[in-house]
């Protein structure tokens, strides 16, 4: 089983995670690549963010040879964004092998993953959660900027547009 544990600083205004299926378990065929991404139609697992390429990223599980153990690759397939895996830069078309357990970064994402042992050699798990809080507990920290007088930091100017929305305070 994989765990994945999702974050994103504006999780909450943009809701960019709706479409994936948090705390159920899904089988996902041993011979399928588990895509993450923006387009729908392509990627099992989608983002809802202009900022995310059409498919970010892949997941390959696969047998090492000569061995029972199990293993996934992770490849970045974003000509656009950086994917780090526990501090290691991946390029467009890198790929490394996913640690037991490890930190995805690309953009202001963080994904934590945990890979669990199982014995099908059919399918793999995936089972999702979402994170309350960031994983990277650095990143979440303001440089020690001052906070202006209208008590507004820049940390949270990030999430908002660039233009002010009005919206009826009964809409969702």
């Amino acid at each position: 089983c994989l765990h994945m544990t999702f974050y994103h600083p504006c999780q909450e205004e943009k809701m960019m995670f709706r479409c994936l299926n948090f705390c159920k378990r899904e089988q996902v065929r041993a011979d399928e690549v588990a895509k993450f991404g923006r387009d729908s139609k392509v990627c099992r697992y989608s983002l809802m963010d202009t900022r995310v390429s059409r498919i970010q990223f892949a997941l390959q599980f696969y047998r090492r040879l000569h061995s029972s153990e199990c293993c996934f690759e992770i490849k970045n397939l974003s000509k656009r964004t950086k994917l780090t895996v526990n501090q290691t830069e991946l390029g467009y078309l890198n790929k490394t092998d996913l640690p037991w357990k490890c930190i995805i970064c690309f953009g202001d994402y963080q994904i934590l993953a945990e890979i669990q042992e199982g014995e099908s050699m059919d399918y793999f798990e995936t089972h999702l959660h979402l994170a309350e809080a960031p994983i990277l507990q650095e990143r979440s920290l303001p440089s020690l900027q001052p906070v202006p007088e209208s008590g507004i930091s820049s940390s949270t100017l990030l999430c908002q547009d660039k233009s002010p929305t009005e919206m009826d305070e009964n809409e969702p």
